[in-house]
């Protein structure tokens, strides 16, 4: 795996998995972002370098599909706050013709979320052939999810074999809790 705080992104796709997995009020408000600022480092990195960032997450366990409950929607507007005001695009399923329409037509600096990926059974099945969609929107794949990280889901485990090794690495978060690890 590459380093990627050596890693310069410009006009690079950039597929970050991330851990948005936040609680959310009935109102479908952000309780604690705790998890979303965490992550902040590593995009504003990729934007820096003047690349494209796509996030995938999961967020709560939805029992087999889509529930507007456990819709990343709702987090849109405040990451864009996190980011500085900058516009959040938003896809309506991860791996459906919105998302490749919207990841196609991306420029450098933009942000696009896509929608949680548990809305597809095949992600916590650690699904080969949905972790090989997954990987034909970005250039580059970066695991900055420390949450997840033991799990051989297909956006964790299974998605980085479709990336040369040069072009899959950890994010700034996960580089950070693997440092603290070897210390122990």
């Amino acid at each position: 795996m590459s380093k990627f705080s050596s890693c310069n992104f410009k006009d690079q796709k950039v597929l970050v998995r991330v851990d948005f997995n936040v609680p959310l009020n009935n109102q479908l408000e952000i309780t604690d972002d705790t998890r979303m600022r965490a992550a902040i480092p590593t995009i504003q990195k990729i934007l820096d370098d003047k690349g494209m960032v796509i996030l995938m997450s999961h967020l709560g366990r939805p029992k087999g599909g889509p529930e507007e409950k456990f819709s990343l929607r709702p987090l849109v507007n405040h990451l864009s706050t996190l980011l500085g005001g900058r516009t959040v695009l938003f896809a309506n399923d991860c791996i459906g013709e919105q998302a490749f329409t919207t990841a196609a037509m991306m420029k450098p600096g933009e942000v696009l979320l896509l929608e949680n990926l548990r809305f597809h059974k095949e992600e916590e099945q650690g699904d080969e052939g949905f972790a090989r969609k997954l990987s034909e929107l970005g250039d580059v794949y970066v695991n900055d999810a420390f949450g997840t990280a033991h799990r051989a889901h297909a956006s964790t485990a299974v998605i980085a074999k479709f990336f040369p090794v040069e072009k899959r690495m950890f994010g700034l978060l996960m580089e950070g809790e693997v440092r603290s690890a070897e210390t122990v």
